[in-house]
């Protein structure tokens, strides 16, 4: 039985920041459906590689497809839902929970007002992220982890195929890890095709289909999720644990 389509194909990636090499020849697939974790220690590559994804970062070297489609000639947006590093929902302007989430319903009427689909999109957003009762107040009133909700239903409210999200549960209190958790949770069961960003695995260990370790802007890993990078020793910790022998990958994915 062949394989789902690739809605992310990366060959080859190359890539800097300034004259410092960041992505050493990355290879990268997420098919339709999938879930995948980017996973590795500070500096390894992990963000970079997904802001190369929506091209933010330009590659020095490699190629990019997205849907198929050379990510150079891709415009369908909408597609894609990305969520950045932790950052305030609304950068200091005035505005209200269902203003922010509405901006990114914007990606489908980019010239028009919102019709009657869009504004339920934009309120199904909202309540998937738990914050229905709180649609009209103003971000700057929302603490961190309800900032991160509110950046998750702007990506939500285009209703993406394609969901990125860039260490979506960092310095993010457990009640709103929960609550992110059963948001991905029902994205994935409707067909969403996810690539997370994770600094640990946490409560979305149970939907990772594939983890990719990045080491020094290499592949290092791309299969299940190795145990060593769940609960007991996590990507970004500089120290190993002791393992039995026979062991190897669990070690050398963390020195």
């Amino acid at each position: 039985m062949a394989a789902p389509e690739p809605v992310i194909s990366v060959r080859g990636a190359t890539a800097a920041l300034g004259a410092r090499p960041v992505l050493r020849g990355v290879d990268l697939t997420v098919h339709r459906g999938e879930v995948v974790a980017l996973l590795g220690a500070n500096g390894s590559g992990k963000s970079t590689a997904v802001r190369s994804v929506i091209g933010q970062v330009p590659l020095t070297g490699g190629a990019i497809e997205l849907f198929g489609t050379e990510r150079k000639r891709f415009r369908d947006w909408a597609r894609v839902g990305y969520v950045p590093q932790r950052t305030t929902a609304a950068s200091g302007v005035p505005a209200t929970i269902r203003e922010v989430v509405s901006s990114g319903r914007l990606a489908r009427r980019p010239f028009g007002w919102l019709t009657r689909n869009d504004k339920a999109a934009v309120e199904r957003a909202i309540r998937l992220v738990g914050l229905a009762d709180r649609a009209d107040d103003s971000v700057s009133a929302l603490s961190g982890g309800q900032h991160q909700r509110v950046l998750i239903a702007r990506a939500l409210a285009s209703e993406p195929e394609l969901l990125i999200m860039d260490e979506p549960m960092a310095g993010v209190d457990l009640a709103s890890q929960e609550i992110l958790a059963a948001t991905l949770r029902e994205q994935v069961a409707s067909g969403t095709s996810v690539l997370l960003v994770l600094h640990e695995l946490g409560p979305l260990e149970p939907l990772i289909d594939r983890a990719v370790v990045l080491r020094d802007g290499c592949v290092v890993h791309d299969g299940p999720p190795p145990e060593a990078l769940g609960q007991h020793a996590l990507p970004g910790h500089d120290h190993v644990h002791p393992h039995a022998a026979g062991e190897p990958l669990r070690t050398g994915l963390l020195t």
